[in-house]
């Protein structure tokens, strides 16, 4: 019998430190029914691992039934503009649509591609340190927010000073995906989204006007295969890439920064080599990643763990607990930037794995090497705390003394 697990995710102590429930819902079998929302939840590495590719799960579910079949009701109008942009995103499609559309930009974020784009990350991340001053200085807006939101933009050919009103769509579109949101939050994701789409479209017009050597004019003027995308699907292909961008590398940098401030080790010598850089950010992505859950639905009548679910079924794959499983990384509550943390689940796997991925490991190997080179007397000025967004997970500040 599958266990009914109680745990507010907004609770208090859960948020500033989720493992040690995600070591008791893994201990208690392959699958849970988290009570608070209502569906199953996997927090095994194997099992995580193996669902996400389970082509029975997806992130759609209406291209197999419809509403009435799911006993789903309509949609509410009122959050139309909020719906318009997330129903065409590569995140909630699947094949053939998703295909067709990761195809059209995949080779903007091709490891040899984005290595262009190592100088202007190593000029920003400079730039933005200079820029401190001394004292104490909150590390999440002064240096792990602009540098993702900065390349992005510059990816996609958006002029960079419209940073802070990007941000400000993001984070209020974001906050449509945390437990038990209000409605005010709700009201407020579907005006952003509105007027963000609103914003895209008139970049779209500009890249029609006048081609440019970036992203957007590609998604608007290329193709593949002679499989164009539609205004709408660039709209929200943009959006995705600005808020997805920005909000998981944002808080990787923190959660980062935080993790190896705190575990006392040497960042010379985490740093010292290309090696060891690498394998200090995979350890940071395993420990403490951004995000903690990817919700997909069953396809098809199945079973996992014993437990049967019905098409429309939703299961939570819990991709911190996963990263935190003795079975596949010994001691794993330890920050060990010397072990294998190769295979982790940090940026999914299967047919929806990051599309940023590595531009999102080329920001880290740089800017985070640079922070502790540039600052080697770098330290904590006070105890960081957690903000309430699950399932992400990232600091409210980051305040360091430089």
């Amino acid at each position: 019998m599958v266990a009914d697990i109680d745990q507010d995710p907004r609770g208090l102590d859960f948020v500033q430190d989720p493992y040690p429930f995600y070591h008791k819902v893994r201990a208690g079998g392959p699958v849970f029914r988290w009570q608070q929302y209502g569906h199953l939840c996997a927090a095994g590495y194997d099992d995580v691992n193996r669902l996400l590719r389970d082509r029975r799960f997806g992130r759609q579910v209406l291209h197999v039934a419809s509403r009435a079949a799911l006993g789903w009701p309509d949609p509410d109008p009122a959050l139309a503009d909020f719906h318009a942009v997330e129903r065409l995103s590569l995140l909630e499609l699947e094949p053939p649509d998703h295909t067709r559309l990761r195809g059209l930009i995949t080779r903007a974020f091709v490891s040899r591609q984005v290595e262009r784009l190592r100088p202007r990350i190593e000029v920003l991340a400079a730039e933005l340190i200079d820029g401190f001053g001394g004292g104490e200085v909150d590390l999440l807006t002064a240096f792990a927010t602009p540098i993702p939101v900065q390349v992005i933009a510059d990816l996609l050919g958006i002029d960079a000073t419209m940073a802070p009103q990007l941000l400000d769509w993001s984070h209020r579109m974001v906050a449509m995906y945390q437990f038990r949101r209000s409605a005010a939050e709700e009201t407020s994701a579907t005006i952003a989204a509105r007027e963000f789409a609103a914003f895209i479209r008139s970049e779209i017009d500009k890249s029609r006007k006048s081609p440019r050597e970036d992203l957007l004019s590609q998604m608007v003027s290329g193709a593949s295969d002679g499989a164009r995308m539609t205004e709408a699907e660039i709209v929200s292909t943009a959006i995705l890439l600005l808020n997805a961008g920005h909000e998981a590398s944002v808080h990787a940098i923190g959660n980062g920064v935080k993790a190896i401030l705190e575990s006392g080790l040497d960042p010379v010598v985490l740093f010292a080599t290309p090696a060891s850089t690498v394998a200090t950010i995979e350890e940071t992505l395993r420990f403490d990643p951004p995000l903690h859950m990817f919700t997909r639905y069953a396809l098809e009548d199945l079973e996992i763990g014993g437990v049967p679910m019905k098409v429309g079924d939703t299961i939570g794959l819990m991709l911190a607990a996963a990263n935190r499983d003795p079975a596949r990384y010994p001691d794993p509550d330890r920050f060990d930037p010397t072990r294998d943390a190769s295979g982790h689940t940090s940026f999914g796997a299967g047919i929806h794995f990051c599309l940023g991925a590595p531009l999102a490991r080329l920001e880290f190997e740089i800017a985070m090497p640079m922070l502790f080179a540039r600052l080697p007397q770098l330290r904590l000025a006070e105890p960081p705390v957690y903000r309430d967004t699950y399932h992400f997970h990232g600091l409210e500040r980051l305040l360091v003394r430089v």
